[in-house]
């Protein structure tokens, strides 16, 4: 497994990729409100994307020629955990919606992804979103220079469950950077300690996905989105970081 360590030359261009995808998300974020249609949603990113000499990193992304991701955003309410496709679904008071975004710009990718509430939402689904965010903060604590990957995904698991809530298994973070999905993975379950070391220089795209009941998920007849085993809210916060000496870098900025 080839792991990339990228030059500071390299991390510059990752920033100004990113900083589309932060400042897509403050949009979006702008515009997530009860009426609103996943469509609209998608066509004000890809336009700002696009108005930014930048690609969408999403539209077209995938293995089988015959079901190539067809949208800008992945929108994912509720119960979707992650890969909603945009369409004509109307957001509604009390959803909780994740907007993931990519951007490529000068041969580099960012990524990030944040979970809004739509309106006023329940108590569970607050909490939900504050422990989702709060365990992205501690794993990027532990994004540093002579850690492991185990310290990161331990850092996750062991704040969610402890809340009473699931970390999903099947999908996971990944390193980021020429490629919108590099080598190594960056699971957010595990053991502190194991996994591949930390280099200053990598590039990580840190993903908790947290599951309010089971972490079992189902793949919907669309073949991209995916949903909760049991019906219950999902939510889900994704930084790109640079592992750094001492504290890592966070590249995609969205408050």
């Amino acid at each position: 497994m080839a792991v990339s360590i990228k030059s500071a030359a390299e991390i510059e261009l990752m920033r100004e990729s990113c900083r589309i995808v932060g400042d897509v998300i403050k949009l979006i974020g702008t515009q997530v409100k009860p009426g609103v249609s996943t469509a609209q949603l998608d066509s004000m990113a890809e336009d700002y994307i696009r108005s930014c000499n930048a690609e969408p990193a999403f539209k077209g992304y995938g293995s089988d020629p015959k079901n190539l991701f067809p949208a800008t955003l992945c929108i994912s309410i509720d119960n979707e955990v992650v890969h909603g496709i945009p369409g004509t679904r109307v957001l509604k008071e009390g959803e909780i919606v994740s907007i993931d975004v990519g951007a490529k710009k000068n041969g580099f990718y960012g990524d990030g992804a944040f979970t809004f509430s739509v309106g006023e939402v329940s108590e569970e689904k607050k909490r939900l979103m504050r422990v989702t965010k709060e365990s992205l903060d501690r794993a990027v604590e532990k994004a540093v220079d002579g850690n492991r990957i185990g310290d990161i995904a331990h850092a996750v698991q062991s704040l969610v469950e402890s809340e009473g809530f699931s970390v999903v298994r099947d999908l996971v973070g990944h390193a980021v950077g020429r490629e919108l999905h590099e080598d190594p993975q960056v699971p957010n379950y595990g053991k502190a300690g194991k996994g591949t070391v930390l280099k200053e220089g990598m590039t990580l795209a840190i993903e908790p996905m947290v599951n309010a009941g089971t972490y079992k998920v189902l793949t919907a007849p669309d073949r991209w989105t995916i949903v909760t085993q049991d019906g219950r809210p999902s939510a889900h916060f994704e930084y790109t970081v640079v592992v750094r000496k001492g504290k890592a870098e966070v590249l995609t900025i969205y408050h």
